[in-house]
């Protein structure tokens, strides 16, 4: 059992609580407010003075795929010899061991949705994990949680160096269609065979993974940087009647008022870097706050390795001076990242009943560039300690 006393909590689901406490039990979230008193055998943390908030969470990067420091042996994130591999699964490509797991709940950062890159059309399942842990089985919140999909230079760029489609953006388009279609068909005549096993389709790992995707169980999670990737990603979507996200969405504040009406969500980055390619040539921190401003729910990411995930709470901070608002900044990494991913019952808030994934800081982590992780706290167990 912990006890942490004397905090000032944001628990990113109603007023900030100056002075206040949090019980935790199991795991979980307890008790959370003021006057509460402490249990007798309670271990108990005083956060006097510090900033209390729930876990951040980054809600598309690729911690663990890309092992730091290694180059080749490391690299497990993508399967570039195929355009359609929708039966990868994240999990098993990912090394908890690797250093950048202890920087990353350093950091504050306390849950990664991690996956396959974005070589293939279809890339992959994601997972979401806690990033803490030795062994990936025991830190997975949820896998699978969506079904990778690539648009615009990436898919293009892998496959033009080996001579094959897709080379271009219709290409890309056509081979996510014709699987989705392949997929729909494979779920009718499972559906229609019921128990009868003489009637079902021959078993096909590529369409059983691809059928999660059919039923609605998981969301495509579509890399798009470009405006027009942004509008083939919701076309091809719309056409199949799927859960979509966006992710990158790097033109989004140039069409932020179609994003609106289409009443999508955006998960922005990263924005802190250079434009690497074309597709990159309006990178902006203030994609966030344009989005934020017009209506768009909105998560900031790392793309790490792209930035490394304990820059997280920098990210948002950069959004801010680049006119977020700090509460809604700090809600992209918290509240809005979990409820976009669809795990805000666990993780995002400090409430009763969720996960007790708690960081302590030294000051304000998107304010000052010199704040400090004092304590992490993932279900319930104190992981770090400055």
């Amino acid at each position: 059992m912990l006890f942490i006393k004397n905090g000032k909590i944001y628990t990113m689901a109603g007023e900030i609580i100056e002075n206040g406490s949090i019980l935790i039990e199991d795991g979980k979230i307890k008790e959370i407010g003021k006057d509460i008193v402490a249990p007798l055998d309670a271990e108990v943390i005083d956060a006097e003075g510090k900033m209390v908030t729930p876990g951040f969470i980054d809600s598309h990067c690729h911690l663990g795929m890309w092992e730091s420091s290694i180059g080749f042996e490391g690299s497990d994130g993508n399967e570039a010899v195929d355009p359609v591999t929708p039966h990868l699964r994240g999990i098993d490509g990912i090394n908890p061991m690797d250093e950048t797991f202890e920087e990353a709940y350093k950091g504050g950062v306390t849950t990664a949705v991690t996956g396959p890159g974005s070589a293939n059309v279809i890339g992959g399942q994601f997972a979401a994990i806690k990033t803490y842990g030795k062994r990936i089985d025991d830190m997975i919140i949820k896998a699978p949680i969506a079904m990778k999909i690539a648009f615009g230079e990436n898919p293009k760029r892998v496959y033009n160096a080996l001579h094959k489609s897709p080379m271009t953006r219709m290409a890309t388009a056509a081979i996510l269609r014709e699987t989705l279609f392949k997929a729909k068909e494979y779920v009718n005549k499972l559906e229609a065979a019921k128990e009868d096993e003489s009637k079902k389709p021959a078993f096909d790992m590529k369409m059983e993974a691809m059928a999660m995707v059919i039923r609605k169980e998981i969301p495509l999670k579509a890399h798009a940087h470009r405006a027009d990737d942004i509008f083939t990603a919701l076309r091809i979507a719309k056409e199949f009647d799927l859960d979509i996200t966006l992710d990158h969405c790097t033109e989004g504040h140039l069409i932020a008022d179609y994003l609106v009406k289409e009443g999508k969500c955006a998960i922005v980055g990263p924005s802190f870097g250079d434009k690497s390619k074309f597709e990159l040539k309006n990178l902006t921190f203030e994609t966030p706050s344009v989005l934020n401003k017009a209506g768009v729910k909105v998560a900031i990411i790392t793309d790490s390795p792209v930035v490394p995930l304990n820059y997280l709470s920098l990210c948002a901070g950069l959004a801010v001076k680049s006119g977020m608002d700090q509460m809604e900044a700090l809600k992209a990494i918290t509240i809005n990242a979990a409820e976009i991913v669809g795990l805000a019952e666990r993780i995002g808030s400090l409430e009763v009943g969720k996960d007790a994934d708690i960081v302590i800081f030294d000051g304000h982590p998107l304010e000052d560039i010199g704040c400090e992780t004092a304590v992490t706290i993932i279900d319930g167990k104190v992981v770090y300690k400055k």
